[in-house]
């Protein structure tokens, strides 16, 4: 009888053959290396992060250094402090007594430059040519405050306040009013129409500037008396300000109304006699 030879034999005989894997025993020993090689990689991380400060390398120091501000949100916003009302009211006004319309004071307000207080008054409308249009801005000068061009004062003035450009300039001048000479200018305001102003700056003492201009009914230039007069109605709410002491003008007062008591009450009278001398009359 014939014998068959197999491969599995022939690695028996040749001693090639090694021992049978065991599947199971290796799926038990997986676990175990990875709890160690977490162990080791703990250890490994509480170490260096209890190692003294100079014992760190200058990469790690670098690293730290750079790294960014953690970000704090803020819980309050910066909100400007508010104005106390005695400081907030007006300080100026203009005298509207001849006028037929009273005068507006716009909001106090501060120069973005140099920081100091300005008050805008004005009188009239600008687009209402049959009646005289005054604007005027008294603010504070300051200890050694250099005085601008007028034309530049009043162009920057025009463009920030009424929305209005100077397209043509024209003599320049000098007029004596209550503060003193003042500076003019003529100069033609351009906006929904065209007017011919008069444009003048002059000082209020050392502490007050003032600047604006005064345009006259139907497109006419003023008369320098009449800017003299318009200047002499700016008055101090406190009469202790300084530079606002000067004497007014009485030429620069309205005309009084020639319509006094007397007048005014005589031609009723006269009317009431009248009649009762006619009820008396009749049969």
């Amino acid at each position: 009888m014939r014998q068959i030879t197999t491969s599995d034999d022939t690695a028996r005989e040749t001693g090639l053959a090694g021992p049978r894997r065991r599947p199971a025993a290796a799926l038990r020993i997986l676990p175990r290396l990875a709890c160690a090689a977490a162990l080791i990689a703990g250890l490994s991380l509480l170490a260096r992060e209890t190692r003294p400060q100079a014992a760190r390398p200058e990469g790690d120091a670098a690293a730290a250094s750079d790294a960014p501000a953690p970000f704090v949100p803020s819980v309050s916003l910066a909100v400007r402090p508010a104005m106390p009302s005695a400081v907030a009211a007006p300080r100026f006004r203009l005298d509207d007594s001849g006028a037929g319309e009273p005068a507006r004071t716009e909001a106090v307000r501060h120069d973005p430059v140099s920081g100091r207080r300005e008050e805008t008054l004005a009188l009239g409308a600008f687009p209402n040519i049959e009646s005289p249009y005054l604007r005027l801005t008294v603010a504070e000068a300051g200890p050694g405050a250099p005085a601008g061009r007028l034309f530049v004062t009043l162009a920057r003035r025009a463009a920030d306040g009424p929305g209005l450009s100077v397209i043509r300039t024209g003599e320049r001048g000098r007029i004596e009013t209550k503060f003193g000479a003042v500076e003019t200018l003529e100069a033609t305001f351009s906006g929904p129409l065209d007017r011919i102003c008069t444009g003048f700056a002059g000082s209020a003492g050392a502490l007050f500037r003032f600047d604006g201009w005064l345009c006259a009914p139907l497109g006419q230039a003023p008369e320098p008396r009449a800017v003299a007069c318009a200047l002499n109605g700016l008055l101090a709410a406190a009469p202790d300000t300084p530079g606002f002491s000067g004497r007014r003008d009485p030429a620069c007062r309205p005309p009084p109304d020639t319509r006094t008591g007397s007048l005014a009450t005589g031609g009723p009278r006269k009317n009431e006699a009248r009649l009762r001398r006619n009820a008396q009359a009749r049969p």
